[in-house]
């Protein structure tokens, strides 16, 4: 499975919360509401998730392996730190 593409919708005024994203795989499946969040040793990439009644959340959509969760961050990090450079050197 490849990733096709990824959009990043970058939020402002949130210390922790970087961005939403969406990524397609092989141009036909689509995940939405991935979030970016800076934790301690970086960005990572949260998995979309639904509150339950208990007020927990569960991921509606996750890798099943650490290869895809690798993969994944890779591409979503990668075109947030290049949205990140476009929009500093467009500021200019």
């Amino acid at each position: 499975m490849q990733v096709t593409e990824v959009k990043v919708y970058p939020v402002q005024d949130d210390e922790k919360l970087k961005a939403y994203a969406t990524i397609v795989f092989d141009g036909c499946f689509v995940v939405r509401d991935l979030k970016i969040i800076q934790g301690s040793e970086g960005l990572f990439v949260a998995m979309p998730s639904k509150k339950k009644k208990d007020g927990t959340y569960r991921d509606v959509a996750h890798p099943l392996n650490n290869e895809t969760r690798r993969r994944i961050e890779e591409a979503v990090i990668g075109e947030y730190e290049r949205e990140r450079i476009d929009g500093v050197a467009a500021a200019r």
